[in-house]
């Protein structure tokens, strides 16, 4: 996923809140924090918008 600055964030479907199937659509508004990881930055508390 993008943040709003362009940067891509890695993101892990676990990190989706919500009950059910956890997938995104391209372009799907989402909000989400970022933490720092080995591979770099990945977002976690990921919500749909």
């Amino acid at each position: 996923m993008s943040r709003e600055d362009g940067t891509d964030v890695f993101v892990h479907f676990s990190a989706i809140q919500g009950e059910g199937f956890k997938t995104l659509e391209e372009g799907q508004a989402v909000t989400f924090d970022v933490e720092d990881s080995d591979r770099g930055p990945q977002a976690v508390n990921v919500n749909k918008a």
